[in-house]
């Protein structure tokens, strides 16, 4: 009988040497620290509903763009738009060009309430950094260009 939850996530070690060991021990500690900025930063908004408003903050966009964007389903996006839009958070406007579908804009409420929960993120994470010393933030800002290309490649 294993004694290790099933839930719990053993701390990242260098199990293997090389290649192998870095990408375990990088997508963990990014999983970890974007579920622990996500969960304990917010609280008015779920983080599906963050990423959502984050996308729309930057342009209009249909419901299937954003379910295209965050790689759910069209049903999903639905449940979380109509929750959006409930929340006086997104409008939601026929399209001009296609009566079936329909534009999403945030409103001035959903840029306040999206403001706020990256203002709450970057606090927690900023409590974090405050813990790490000079050199050790050097080191993390010489690695963010590396991150940031992972990222986005």
């Amino acid at each position: 009988m294993s004694t290790t939850s099933p839930t719990c996530l053993p701390p990242p070690t260098p199990q293997h040497p090389g290649p192998l060991h870095l990408t375990t021990d990088l997508r963990v500690a990014c999983q970890r620290i974007a579920r622990r900025a996500r969960f304990e930063s917010t609280a008015e908004l779920a983080p599906h509903q963050v990423a959502v408003l984050g996308r729309i903050s930057c342009g209009p966009a249909t419901a299937g763009d954003l379910a295209e964007w965050e790689k759910v389903s069209a049903p999903t996006m639905s449940r979380t738009i109509a929750g959006l839009v409930d929340a006086g958070w997104l409008t939601r406007a026929e399209d001009p060009d296609d009566g079936r579908r329909f534009i999403l804009t945030i409103t001035d409420a959903g840029r306040r309430v999206l403001a706020e929960t990256r203002k709450a993120r970057d606090a927690w994470m900023a409590e974090r950094l405050d813990t790490l010393t000079a050199a050790e933030i050097e080191r993390l800002e010489a690695a963010l260009p590396l991150l940031e290309r992972i990222a986005t490649s």
